[in-house]
């Protein structure tokens, strides 16, 4: 009798997905999971490498010009690679070397696939708009995996920075919201400010100016994440799918035409990332001595 059961699988899970992980992959990736824990002794870094082979097989199908069996290849080597976080945080075997096996899979997968089907189309109809799309998928897939830590890099020295004008220990509202997920900001400031008075910390919201533009962007936040959907609707993970999932198996002028619209929404999304980022550091410039605090803080 296994160990684990699914509810134990569930719980694992990444607080906030993709909404394609969490519709359309995590059901099937949960019960795969369960089965691999309590029946194999198959690791998290042997599913990784499951998974790269599996999309190097759709990559020889694209390649092909084999559209419909390279897409269904994609979404099985994406569910595999959406099983072995979970066996990882499961079970605790995860490793060091395995967040990097896990990177870099996923750049050799989009890259082989992309060569592939590019190559196909290319070959069919000596139209090299394919090789040039095909060039481009890889540019922003690349691009979105280089953009995401870096604008980690921005947030962590845009709270340090905080941290220090503030004159004060700082909670963000951020983090506050993060650990109550389905409140809004009106109710952690309301909770907040009961006890503020009793530690002495100081509230700070690096998001003010972003919501001020966008009132309407709380009450979408709260109802993505009632769902465990994260609020970054188009990122890499959609990309993926639509250009190697749901275009191939509608036809070489779908996918040139997916890859072009779904880039362009990818980018759109990582710019409101960007210029969100670019909003907190102007809240933190605006708190140039402790004097002016209240420039930032809630």
């Amino acid at each position: 009798m296994g160990r684990f059961t699914l509810d134990d699988v569930l719980a694992v899970r990444k607080r906030r997905d993709s909404w394609w992980t969490v519709f359309l992959v995590d059901p099937i990736a949960c019960r795969l999971a369960l089965l691999v824990a309590n029946h194999t002794s198959i690791t998290p870094n042997g599913l990784t490498r499951l998974s790269m082979v599996v999309g190097l097989g759709s990559a020889v199908c694209f390649a092909q010009e084999l559209l419909v069996a390279g897409a269904a290849l994609f979404f099985v080597s994406f569910t595999v690679d959406c099983m072995d976080g979970k066996i990882a945080r499961l079970k605790g075997t995860g490793t060091p070397f395995g967040l990097w096996l896990d990177y870099v899979g996923d750049r050799v997968r989009v890259l082989c696939c992309a060569f592939g089907i590019a190559s196909a189309l290319y070959a069919r109809t000596g139209d090299l708009v394919y090789i040039v799309a095909g060039a481009g998928v890889v540019i922003l897939d690349l691009f979105r995996y280089i953009n995401g830590p870096q604008l980690k890099r921005v947030r962590d020295t845009t709270r340090a920075a905080a941290r220090e004008n503030a004159g004060a220990e700082c909670v963000f509202m951020d983090e506050l919201l993060g650990a109550a997920p389905g409140s809004s900001t009106e109710d952690v400031r309301r909770d907040f400010e009961r006890v503020a008075d009793e530690d002495g910390r100081a509230l700070v919201d690096l998001q003010r100016g972003f919501r001020a533009q966008f009132p309407w962007y709380d009450r979408v936040r709260m109802f993505l994440v009632a769902h465990r959907v994260r609020s970054h609707l188009i990122s890499g993970i959609e990309f993926h799918a639509a250009v190697f999932v749901i275009a191939p198996i509608l036809g070489a002028v779908a996918w040139l035409w997916t890859s072009a619209v779904m880039g362009a929404l990818l980018l759109a999304f990582e710019s409101v990332l960007v210029y969100r980022a670019w909003l907190g550091t102007r809240e933190v410039a605006r708190a140039v001595s402790v004097n002016e605090r209240e420039k930032i803080l809630v």
